[in-house]
């Protein structure tokens, strides 16, 4: 048994001990409780403060107009800094806070870690973590924010045989449970449509110097390089590529899409590819338009990426199923999530399904443009 292994158990079994029903005790009255656990520090910070700063902005909206149920919500935050270990502790915490729903986390490490504790207390956890192990273990309290690895595979399989037609791919992908999951499948999905993986590689996360790697998939002479990893690693990848004369195009996975990535990446950022569901500015929805203006009025700042949107919907859909039960007992909200008819987002019209898995994802493929921004390439607007 690994240490993470230990240590989610020793959790789980702890929280058995003291009862199952932590998500239903703000029944009573009091403050509607939620959680944010989200890597506020450490190298996904700009993600982390994103989505802790849309939650934030939600609930602050919602006691505005006087809460719900003639509750407040109150807010509590963790810090899981991205890792597996720490974001056991911090579901602990968070159970032991009393919350009743938990918004996040960003990784899919650290999500899996997580999962078992919340499961255990029948505490909602809403999460981007796209691993498809999530939801194959059967925790009814665990709902998908973004795609699984599976859907965003077999769509850049499709951008990059079909719509692009490179004769010659690489594959490149950290180490990390979400991205060696999201590479395993982009790997198959490109073989069965007929595709030509020249390589597969990895890097190690946080080397900082990946010209090693790079001139080693130079010598495949790749018309295309997928990278699977996140935006702190890529960007630097693809300045390196830009270093080294290498004239593959960059394509990146969902993790790459953070403002970061171009900033990391310099003017080397321009033309690279991102595979993941619509960016913030290119929602066409108006509710989307309303938070996007509220939280640059609110911050000061654009929100890092669409997880802030993707984590702001987890949270809105949870307010919805409290309105529609006028309860914030989870034996009552769980139960509306896994069958709410269609909920419109901020990003897109979805629903969960029983596994929790989120249906209703459209994914695109976006190029970055030099000042940064985003223009959709695939398909075709």
């Amino acid at each position: 048994m690994t240490r993470l292994t230990k240590i989610a158990a020793i959790s789980v079994f702890a929280l058995t001990l003291g009862g199952l029903a932590t998500g239903a005790a703000q029944a009573a009255g009091g403050p509607i409780k939620i959680g944010v656990q989200a890597p506020i520090t450490g190298d996904y910070a700009a993600e982390g403060q994103g989505i802790q700063n849309g939650v934030k902005l939600l609930a602050d909206q919602q006691n505005a107009k006087g809460g719900l149920l003639g509750r407040k919500i109150e807010v509590t935050v963790c810090d899981d800094e991205g890792k597996p270990a720490t974001a056991a502790i911090c579901a602990r915490k968070l159970v032991n806070d009393g919350v009743i729903a938990v918004i996040g986390t960003y990784t899919s490490g650290a999500a899996l870690a997580a999962a078992p504790i919340y499961s255990a207390a029948n505490v909602i956890q809403t999460s981007d973590g796209t691993s498809d192990e999530l939801t194959a273990k059967g925790w009814k309290t665990f709902f998908r924010n973004a795609p699984p690895n599976s859907a965003e595979a077999t769509f850049t399989a499709e951008y990059l045989v079909k719509a692009r037609q490179y004769k010659r791919i690489v594959v490149l992908s950290d180490r990390s449970s979400y991205a060696t999951g999201l590479a395993d499948s982009v790997e198959q999905a490109i073989k069965h449509a007929g595709g030509n993986v020249v390589a597969k590689d990895y890097i190690t996360a946080g080397t900082q110097d990946y010209s090693a790697v790079l001139t080693k998939i130079k010598a495949d002479n790749p018309d295309a390089l997928y990278y699977s990893g996140y935006y702190t690693d890529g960007g630097l990848i693809r300045a390196q590529m830009v270093q080294l004369g290498m004239t593959a195009s960059f394509v990146g996975g969902d993790a790459i899409q953070n403002a970061a990535f171009a900033k990391i990446a310099g003017n080397a950022a321009k033309g690279a590819v991102i595979i993941n569901v619509p960016s913030p500015e290119n929602l066409p929805y108006s509710e989307a338009k309303q938070f996007l203006a509220d939280y640059v009025k609110t911050y000061g700042s654009q929100p890092p990426s669409i997880y802030t949107f993707t984590n702001a919907d987890g949270l809105r859909a949870v307010l919805a199923a409290i309105t529609a039960t006028q309860s914030a007992d989870t034996a009552k909200l769980i139960p509306w999530l896994h069958n709410m008819k269609s909920y419109n987002g901020l990003t897109g019209s979805f629903t969960w399904d029983q596994n929790g898995e989120r249906v209703g994802s459209p994914m695109t493929a976006f190029e970055v443009q030099a000042d940064g921004s985003y223009k959709t390439i695939y398909p075709a607007k």
